[in-house]
């Protein structure tokens, strides 16, 4: 199916669809921004949806930068160090992937707006669209995420990730009857999904 200005598939508690979406579609060199919580399976989403199109899409996570770079250094040299360089490097990639023309699925931390309103700017000047993906699930859920993979997030910027997170499930919220007002700037789509929904989801796809 084709998202909705704003789409709430969660399954949680309150208004839910009536039916499970197991396919989400986006026309063809669009973006989609997969955001949420650390732990929240952004990652596992990403890999098992979006699988059987690797070679049409392109799909981007920090974290396959900063494994190169733990592998290419000490085991005694903490994150922390080489973080700025992860970052940059990260970075760069979106840059290249965005003026490719390509397909894109990003994994977004969440935490930094303005790459969402870079990508929404790159993907408008090659006449696309920025959609957002946001993987809503409670904080110790997404806890519990981490301890699960054995890369935990310090409290102060796992705060700092709620707190941008919940202001863009707010923004979706709001976005519903509001013609999409509260969405991010540039953004096209948001679908909301927690746990459950995700585990529906079979298929991110791009053109039909």
């Amino acid at each position: 199916m084709w998202p909705d200005r704003v789409l709430d598939l969660r399954r949680g508690p309150g208004p839910h669809p009536t039916r499970a979406v197991r396919a989400l579609c986006y026309p063809v060199g669009d973006v989609v921004v997969v955001s949420g919580l650390p732990g929240s399976g952004k990652s596992t989403l990403i890999d098992r949806t979006v699988a059987g199109a690797r070679g049409t899409v392109r799909c981007l996570d920090s974290q396959e930068v900063r494994e190169r770079w733990e592998r290419r250094l000490p085991r005694w040299v903490p994150y922390l160090v080489y973080r700025p360089v992860v970052r940059v490097a990260h970075y760069c990639r979106l840059l290249r992937a965005a003026r490719s023309g390509l397909s894109l699925v990003v994994h977004d931390c969440g935490s930094v707006p303005w790459v969402r309103s870079g990508l929404a700017r790159l993907a408008r000047r090659r006449g696309r669209g920025m959609h957002l993906l946001v993987l809503d699930v409670p904080p110790e859920v997404a806890v519990e995420g981490q301890r699960a993979r054995g890369r935990r997030v310090s409290d102060h910027a796992f705060a700092r990730h709620r707190r941008a997170c919940q202001r863009l499930v707010e923004g979706a919220v709001r976005a519903v009857g509001a013609a999409g007002s509260a969405l991010p700037p540039g953004c096209v789509s948001a679908v909301l999904i927690d746990r459950p929904a995700a585990r529906e989801l079979r298929r991110i796809s791009f053109g039909g």
